[in-house]
């Protein structure tokens, strides 16, 4: 399983990853040129190489890393070994409501959550899968680091590790609390927990006998199938939310009409985060720049960062002001740990919805995981929020 991880988040994957970046920006400077020469308006050109190829791309990166992941899976499965792992974990994990076939796509999550979920598609109980789609948006996944170290540097420069690990505790004890009220109030299937009970029974003795070697053809047309079946349900989530949130930064409304807007502050992205700002305001961030940041953050978890940072950039009145200067006249120490706990939790980003509507084979179910993952953030930062304030008063 080590060498599953490094080679799908630290070897293989990111280097396949890397080199497919440069071929997408390769051919999206050429594609930039071709419309340029043929003199094409610049707020197509925009919404062509800022919006669509910038949001593809972002996905078409996704790939080697997903083909290594299930390339692996695939061997592990074909020899044999999974089976040998649901089983080992299945006692101990289960006192948490939690079974061992969900082990592996859980401990993925907090590489990526795409790969995790689709790696959930695999597990045979419904149930289980089920659970599988609910927790895994709770591990913290790497996208989410840049974020944690841009908010720890600025308000926690000398505790950032402590504060970090933190918000990791964070997501796996929500997750064991989510398992264990999901254990109580839904019923399993009984046909499907004795499949699943007899399953264990028939390889508990003997497990080396269960192992084999892989059928080469078996493990690519597996690769294949998966890779090709993400994009397909990935592309359209992702095409549609990029051309929105390219729209809601490049366009605001002036005299009454939609028109370019001279900068950020006066864009539709704007509007839309002081409209939602005083949603946020009982989690002590209710700055309108918070709110326009977690709404990209809907496209991708790293937006969050490059929002910010464009905000900070361009803002007008105060050209040249450094996001250092701008975050800490947005939060206090207190209101920028409940922001990281809301960005911990809040609904995954469109790619692993994307990935969650083709592993359920249900879009209503990944727009119900959105909401209810929204939901459950909001009460975590408020709780943490109010809190936090009683005990500064007690303190104070």
């Amino acid at each position: 399983m080590l060498l599953t991880f490094y080679l799908t988040f630290a070897g293989v994957g990111p280097r396949l990853s890397e080199i497919m970046s440069q071929g997408i920006d390769c051919w999206t400077q050429l594609l930039d040129g071709f419309l340029a020469e043929f003199g094409t308006s610049d707020g197509l050109r925009s919404l062509i190489i800022d919006g669509i190829c910038a949001g593809v791309g972002s996905v078409l990166s996704f790939i080697p890393v997903i083909g290594v992941l299930f390339f692996c899976l695939s061997v592990m499965e074909e020899t044999g070994y999974l089976d040998m792992l649901s089983q080992l974990a299945d006692r101990p994990l289960k006192r948490l409501g939690i079974p061992g076939q969900i082990t592996v796509p859980l401990i993925m999550g907090f590489g990526c959550s795409v790969p995790a979920i689709l790696a959930a598609g695999e597990i045979k109980n419904p149930r289980s899968k089920k659970l599988a789609l609910a927790l895994i948006p709770f591990m913290s996944c790497s996208a989410k680091l840049p974020l944690y170290g841009m908010m720890t540097a600025v308000f926690f420069p000398e505790n950032p590790g402590i504060l970090t690990c933190a918000l990791y505790a964070i997501g796996i004890s929500i997750a064991l609390i989510v398992a264990a009220v999901l254990k109580k109030i839904t019923t399993e299937n009984p046909a499907a927990s004795e499949n699943y009970r007899l399953w264990l029974r028939t390889r508990s003795h003997r497990p080396m006998e269960r192992f084999r070697l892989p059928s080469v053809k078996k493990v690519l047309s597996y690769t294949w199938e998966n890779i090709k079946g993400f994009f397909r349900k990935a592309f359209t989530v992702i095409l549609a939310a990029s051309v929105i949130i390219w729209f809601l930064e490049n366009y605001g409304i002036c005299h009454g009409g939609l028109a370019a807007a001279a900068n950020p502050e006066e864009s539709l992205l704007a509007a839309a985060g002081r409209f939602a700002a005083p949603v946020f305001a009982p989690l002590g961030f209710g700055d309108w720049r918070a709110a326009a940041a977690l709404i990209t953050g809907l496209s991708a978890k790293e937006a969050v960062v490059s929002t910010l940072t464009v905000l900070a950039e361009g803002a007008s009145g105060i050209k040249g002001l450094s996001l250092p200067v701008m975050l800490a006249s947005m939060f206090t120490p207190l209101s920028a740990f409940s922001f990281l706990v809301f960005c911990l939790l809040y609904a995954p980003c469109a790619a692993s919805v994307a990935a969650m509507a083709k592993t359920s084979g249900s879009i209503k179910h990944a727009l119900l995981t959105f909401a209810f993952q929204t939901a459950l953030a909001w009460l975590a930062a408020f709780i943490v929020y109010n809190i936090g304030q009683i005990f500064t008063l007690l303190i104070s």
